[in-house]
């Protein structure tokens, strides 16, 4: 049996076709450019290498309940030609294959719980840091979907007494996370792409400190077995023992059984193709 594989970001497309052991057997990139140009692209990908079934992991917000008019389509994004567009109804209409959708976040939660840095646990946070921030929850063995899925990037946070840009540059809330520590938000605070910031530079203390209150928020509200941070700021490996001991120093020691931070706040097992093969094992699941 062949599973295909959708990871789509904001800025690439990634498609594969995976076997039941998750195998990658095809694997094509292409640019995030508007449906009418990229979704020819894709399904032609499929209908080359075809497949019994398809898992999408989406940038979002998507619409995930099934009795909504609008299941299974890319709502509110801010990528704005994609707004409003009917991401599953387009490949289950050109394939005739099941396609089972959820957020790009929620999939690599899934790969990471099923395959990498959670394995065993029943419960566990992926939380991706880089030109957006968003937070898939594992919990009791499930992905979490309730009202919608969790954003975890736009909970509110307070600011950093020297932060130049407190509120931050999100155009929805003043002062959220995704504003105040994604790749985009470090560039315009401080004039220069995040990879090109030195390790001493007083940047990382402020990212620590937001990714920190987050990690915080999190242990607080869905009390994870493991927080896993993955994206492209959190390859600055440096910051990890700043977050650790930034998470420790807010707790001040009411979470008795937290002691030390480095088992419980890690990077991910299977980047950077967490989000992928967590898409294959949505389309394993596939009905």
């Amino acid at each position: 049996m062949h599973l295909g594989a959708i990871e789509a970001g904001g800025t690439k497309m990634v498609l594969a076709v995976a076997d039941e052991n998750m195998h990658i057997l095809h694997r094509r990139t292409l640019p995030t450019r508007t449906p009418e140009e990229t979704v020819p692209e894709m399904i032609a990908f499929f209908q080359a290498h075809p497949v019994q079934a398809l898992g999408i992991g989406s940038f979002g917000p998507v619409d995930l309940n099934p009795s909504s008019p609008t299941f299974g389509y890319i709502t509110k994004t801010p990528k704005l030609h994609w707004r409003d567009f009917p991401l599953v109804p387009s490949f289950e209409r050109a394939l005739g294959i099941p396609c089972v959708l959820d957020t790009d976040v929620n999939a690599a939660a899934l790969c990471e719980a099923e395959m990498g840095a959670g394995k065993s646990l029943k419960n566990c946070v992926y939380v991706t840091v880089g030109t957006g921030i968003g937070g898939g929850v594992y919990c009791e063995g499930a992905l979490v979907h309730g009202l919608m899925h969790p954003e975890v990037g736009h909970m509110l946070l307070r600011a950093h007494p020297d932060d130049p840009a407190p509120e931050g540059f999100c155009p929805y809330h003043k002062g959220c996370l995704e504003g105040v520590a994604s790749g985009p938000a470090m560039e315009k605070r401080w004039g220069v792409s995040a990879k090109e910031l030195p390790a001493d530079h007083p940047a990382w203390a402020l990212e620590a400190h937001y990714l920190s209150q987050m990690c915080m928020n999190l242990i607080m509200t869905v009390s994870p077995e493991k927080i896993i941070l993955g994206g492209g700021v959190m390859s600055q490996r440096h910051l990890f023992p700043m977050i650790r001991q930034e998470t420790l120093r807010l707790l001040n020691g009411y979470v008795a059984c937290i002691e030390q931070a480095d088992d419980l706040i890690v990077p991910p097992a299977c980047f950077p193709d967490s989000g992928l093969i967590g898409a294959v094992l949505l389309a394993k699941n596939a009905r």
